[in-house]
């Protein structure tokens, strides 16, 4: 099985910054048509080990517009695994063969060959408990298990092939979006000491401090919480407008609930005087692009 990328592209931003301050774009996004970006990464390490260990079928864990869902769903028909996707929301079940429910998100990952199990919220909070996943190997047989997000060990490994040795000599500044903190994990552990490496959560609250902390040891890194625009899937008419914005001005699509409040963030603090003069600042684009097939998102 063969899961490989060449490695992604630097693209200079065409923006004008003060101080002498350039940022380039890692287009992750452009790594595979289905399986973009950040999660390409995670599933490379779980994908080979999945085969080498003869599973025949793997099992995740998403909401009903998880990136995540939709990659695992392209990685699985691709390289031959069935896939099972247990899906928070339990309302759903009886709208997932409905031709008038929009969502491109489950309907791609159905057409993929994913089998979908919808349950309640209170039963998702239960989801890593021995118990229940006892219940679905009862269910559906024997499966290799893949955490919501993706991020395991073997996904902090795969995300560690993000950087490259020319990132580790030119960029000052790494900044990639965080969910849960696996990807940046990566990038932290494959970056060099003097380089400090920012993470914009997508979502609030401080536990991710702890959940990146058990993946490295390493300390050349900080979270930047002031850009998650009211939580996960939240945005504002602010960074609706400015996403729009930074597509007319570079022609890179991006969308609000990753790459989107990133990038919003880095403009802030660079207009804001954060970044020393002639920093070199790279920004990973962690894709999700099926997202905004979603249509969620729209400027009113």
């Amino acid at each position: 099985m063969r899961f490989e990328a060449s490695n992604s592209v630097n693209q200079p931003l065409p923006i004008q910054f003060a101080n002498n301050i350039r940022v380039f774009i890692k287009r992750e996004d452009l790594l595979h048509p289905q399986i973009s970006g950040n999660k390409f990464r995670k599933l490379k390490y779980n994908l080979i080990a999945a085969r080498q260990a003869s599973y025949h079928t793997l099992l995740t864990f998403g909401g009903a517009y998880s990136n995540h869902i939709a990659a695992v769903a392209a990685a699985g028909h691709e390289f031959g695994f069935s896939t099972i996707g247990i899906i928070r929301g339990e309302e759903l079940v009886d709208k997932i063969n409905d031709n008038t429910f929009h969502n491109p998100t489950l309907k791609l990952a159905q057409q993929q060959g994913m089998r979908f199990k919808f349950i309640s919220r209170s039963d998702y909070r239960d989801k890593t408990s021995l118990k229940f996943i006892e219940q679905l190997k009862h269910e559906f047989g024997e499966f290799y298990l893949i955490p919501e997000g993706g991020t395991n060990a073997l996904a902090v490994q795969g995300c560690r092939e993000i950087l490259t040795e020319q990132d580790q000599q030119q960029f000052d500044y790494v900044c990639c979006a965080v969910g849960t903190g696996g990807t940046i994990a990566g990038i932290i552990e494959s970056s060099l000491d003097q380089q400090m490496i920012l993470g914009f959560p997508a979502l609030k609250g401080d536990f991710l401090q702890t959940e990146i902390a058990q993946w490295t040891q390493k300390t050349n890194w900080q979270l930047m919480p002031d850009y998650h625009c009211g939580g996960y899937a939240k945005t504002t008419p602010a960074l609706l407008q400015f996403v729009a914005d930074f597509y007319a001005k570079t022609n890179i699509e991006i969308e609000p609930i990753y790459t989107g409040k990133m990038l919003f963030g880095i403009f802030d603090l660079i207009n804001n005087g954060f970044f020393p003069t002639n920093s070199q600042i790279l920004a990973i684009h962690t894709g999700g692009l099926q997202g905004n097939l979603n249509n969620r998102f729209k400027l009113s």
